[in-house]
């Protein structure tokens, strides 16, 4: 992970985490949703069953 050559300040800092927080929420609802999908909602977005259980097994923190 990148990390910044000059110090955040706290407020900054805590804006940081609470954007990486509501992209790891977001990661997981999303995933969950994908691995809930019936084969036709998966056909209909393109997406292979395979494909769909890879993306949802993925942890939450990768992007």
């Amino acid at each position: 992970m990148h990390q910044p050559a000059i110090p955040l300040s706290r407020p900054a800092a805590a804006r940081r985490w609470r954007r990486r927080l509501r992209r790891w929420v977001r990661n997981w609802r999303t995933r969950r949703a994908l691995a809930r999908l019936d084969p036709a909602r998966l056909a209909d977005i393109g997406v292979t069953r395979t494909e769909a259980r890879r993306e949802a097994s993925r942890p939450f923190w990768q992007g």
